[in-house]
């Protein structure tokens, strides 16, 4: 019988966590040629079943449609042929790179013969709790088998038809070379309360790590008694110092804003030195414009650009996910680090320069998960970077930060090997 028919909600939902953490024991242990084999085969799965995943997109796009989902949560829930075969590539990627389980940190031998390894060992099992983002389902699922760690989903409301059809898949493609499908595990058809389990599930899950907004992040955060890395939110500036080429600006903040708008490190602020407003500003404001990205400006901005809204306080602490952006002038390099010190997420930051000094200060002194000089803040990603997928963009200090990759996905455990040694 299902068993959902014959167990309360909190046992199944304990019993799939405890598969997951059986499971995980055999795929740690798992050989790198195996864990390709596994991914090998979910890439060429996604592309064969690309009709099947697609039409359950379409159903979940048509509910958010209806149930009012914001432009920018369709622009990240919509899966497309192209975008199915981008998430086989990704995939691909991942089998390219250096397997990191087994590999020695550190070591040596200390003086009464004991031979010592710090090694890199799966975290176990991982819980990701993100918002209609099925892509996010393809890329955990990867990263999570190379790196030898078995995964519960929550992938929200919003994807659910995508997400259940992306799991098949995937647990049917990694069956195909015999890695158990229990490494990968959804509680989607158990909503929030299958959330709330997986933030109370210490010792069955290892860490949970959310992807959302402020308010998800915030929640899990808050109420998981398992540890959590925090990822995602991007209240992203760009600072064009007194020196900035004004065309080299305007090229950098319209990709940085107008690219995909509704992701994490897309900007959301500009901060210009005063003494290069009235330079900068029209050039820069003005190709954005054309973009049809909406100003809001403070009064200082709108005396050179017009064409822009007022700007309130709310504007600075806002990660708009939209055509908007949130513009002021400021004084100085110290007052643009300032501003980005009591307003930033900590996810990236950038400054457009001539001036080498005033780049070394800011990459210095400005406290993200990504600095930049002279460079689009859309590069903050794990595929950029060259790590494959990424679980998310972490914006805490502890354990990882950044971009997550493979590294990011394990924990060490030490190595001792002795010959009788005892303590004296």
């Amino acid at each position: 019988m299902p068993e959902t028919q014959t167990l309360s909600p909190y046992d199944v939902l304990v019993a799939r966590f405890r598969r997951a953490r059986q499971a995980s024991r055999a795929l740690s242990i798992a050989t790198t040629k195996r864990k390709n084999a596994a991914l090998e085969a979910i890439a060429l799965a996604l592309v064969q079943q690309s009709e099947a995943i697609v039409s359950a997109n379409e159903r979940d796009l048509s509910l958010g449609a209806e149930n009012g989902l914001s432009m920018a949560l369709q622009d990240r829930l919509r899966l497309d042929g192209s975008r199915i075969g981008a998430l086989a590539d990704a995939v691909r990627n991942v089998i390219a790179l250096p397997d990191p389980i087994g590999q020695v940190i550190r070591g040596g031998r200390l003086p009464n013969g004991l031979r010592l390894e710090q090694v890199r060992v799966p975290l176990g099992v991982l819980g990701v709790i993100y918002e209609a983002r099925p892509n996010v389902t393809v890329d955990i699922a990867s990263l999570a088998i190379k790196s030898g760690n078995a995964v519960v989903l929550r992938g929200g409301s919003a994807a659910q038809n995508t997400n259940a059809t992306l799991v098949e898949v995937l647990r049917e493609a990694i069956a195909s070379v015999e890695i158990d499908p229990e490494v990968i595990q959804t509680v989607d058809d158990f909503g929030r309360e299958g959330a709330h389990e997986m933030m109370h599930a210490r010792g069955l899950i290892d860490v949970l790590i959310p992807r959302g907004g402020h308010g998800l992040i915030q929640t899990v955060v808050a109420e998981s008694t398992v540890p959590v890395i925090e990822t995602g939110e991007g209240n992203v500036h760009i600072f064009l110092d007194e020196s900035a080429d004004a065309e080299m600006a305007a090229e950098i903040l319209v990709n940085a804003k107008t690219q995909r708008p509704s992701v994490c490190n897309a900007v959301e602020t500009l901060l210009v030195h005063r003494a290069a407003a009235e330079r900068l500003l029209p050039v820069v404001l003005g190709r954005l414009r054309e973009k049809g990205v909406v100003v809001h400006a403070d009064e200082q901005v709108r005396a050179i650009f017009s064409d822009a809204v007022p700007a309130t306080e709310r504007d600075w602490e806002t990660e708009y996910m939209s055509l908007d952006i949130a513009v002021t002038i400021v004084d100085s390099l110290d007052e643009a680090i300032a501003h980005i010190d009591r307003y930033s997420s900590r996810h990236t930051e950038a400054i457009i320069t001539n001036d080498v000094h005033n780049a070394e200060r800011f990459l210095a002194e400005v406290d993200a998960a990504a600095v930049m000089v002279n460079a689009s803040t859309r590069f903050t990603d794990g595929g950029e970077f060259g790590f494959g997928a990424e679980v998310g963009i972490s914006t805490q200090k502890l354990h990882a930060r950044g971009p997550m990759g493979l590294p990011e996905l394990t924990s060490t455990k030490w190595l001792v090997r002795g010959d009788g040694q005892v303590r004296a």
